[in-house]
């Protein structure tokens, strides 16, 4: 029997150096919209064509607990500072097996930090500490 896959165990990787892992990840989807156009057959009935349009990706949305790695920060900053050019990274979202084996990989080209959210602050609470980053891209790839 295969190994069932789970989804705790994946990590973010960019230009092919591995980042960080995460705990939560959303937005690994790729659609192609649809042009409907109105058409009349030989008949003069109307029927509706539906055809392709453009590819669009979601924005992939991460979350980690905080740590002492300003990565994230760093390359967030980029994009503050104005220098989009040199934000523009090809990464990749890899699923591992209980083995830290790869078994799934999804890559996204020219992704860059569109928004980097802090954790929230609470004295009486007890929860973990995170950080969450979204990541705009041009495209995305099961390879």
């Amino acid at each position: 029997m295969p190994d069932l896959m789970t989804t705790f165990s994946f990590v973010l990787e960019i230009d092919g150096v591995e980042l960080a892992s995460f705990r939560k990840c959303s937005g690994v989807e790729a659609e192609t919209e649809t042009i409907e156009y109105k058409e009349a057959t030989k008949e003069g009935r109307m029927i509706i064509r539906k055809v392709p349009g453009a590819m669009k990706w979601s924005d992939i949305t991460l979350e980690r607990r905080i740590d002492e790695s300003k990565a994230l920060w760093e390359w967030r900053k980029q994009v503050e500072e104005g220098d989009i050019d040199a934000a523009r990274r090809d990464g990749s979202i890899v699923i591992k097996d209980s083995k830290k084996t790869e078994v799934a990989r999804w890559n996204f080209e020219r992704g860059w930090v569109s928004k980097w959210t802090g954790a929230e602050l609470d004295a009486g609470g007890s929860e973990i500490a995170t950080e969450k980053v979204t990541i705009t891209h041009e495209g995305l790839h099961r390879s």
